[in-house]
């Protein structure tokens, strides 16, 4: 009976990993569209801080693999 419990558990938990790292992966979408319409309209001021908010979120990716392994 505890084996399934700590398997209910570990599904529970990876299938929440996998929802936040979705949601991370959406964001870097909606970053790499905003960032290219600002480019292509010559407005630079937008392009480096999203270059770093997709860094920051890509890094949150790996890390959240790295805890699924």
């Amino acid at each position: 009976m505890k084996h399934q419990e700590d398997n209910k558990n570990a599904n529970t938990i990876i299938t929440g990993i996998l929802s936040i790292t979705l949601v991370l992966v959406i964001l870097q979408l909606w970053l790499l569209m905003a960032t290219m319409n600002a480019y292509l309209a010559h407005d630079l001021t937008f392009v480096w801080p999203a270059a770093g908010a997709s860094l920051l979120c890509f890094l949150l990716i790996l890390g959240l693999v790295y805890y699924i392994k």
